[in-house]
């Protein structure tokens, strides 16, 4: 296994790597839609939010050699499944043609007050 780490200015208390290579799969811990650097939440309600949470995945994927096309499946957790739409829109934007498997799942609430939460697994080319 390989830690994937990217630099963040915030120092990070919780007890995981942002990102595990392995057996050629990139595995993409949660990423909220919080700024790794700030630790502030975005301001504009859940298309901000999944904008972030999705420049965070993109942040791990460049630090593991991968890109947004490499991505094969992802879980997108959300405080209220009535932004389906939203966060649909937001994804389909980031994604374009490219199709990863996907489930979106509904949750109570998230760490630290985010609306968004994504987590990734993509295909390591070498």
């Amino acid at each position: 296994m390989k830690r994937v780490e990217p630099e963040y200015r915030a120092p990070n208390g919780g007890h995981y790597s942002p990102g595990v290579i392995s057996n050629g799969l990139l595995f993409v811990s949660g990423q909220l839609s919080l700024d790794p650097d700030t630790r502030e939440l975005p301001q504009g309600g859940v298309e901000a939010h999944m904008e972030q949470a999705l420049a965070n995945l993109d942040r791990v994927l460049r630090e593991a050699g991968c890109g947004r096309e490499d991505v094969v499946q992802c879980r997108v957790y959300v405080t209220d499944i009535a932004h389906w739409d939203q966060i649909n829109r937001v994804y389909a934007d980031y994604f374009g043609p490219h199709r990863p498997a996907r489930i979106v799942v509904p949750a109570a609430s998230l760490h630290f007050g985010c609306l968004v939460e994504i987590e990734a697994v993509a295909e390591v080319r070498k």
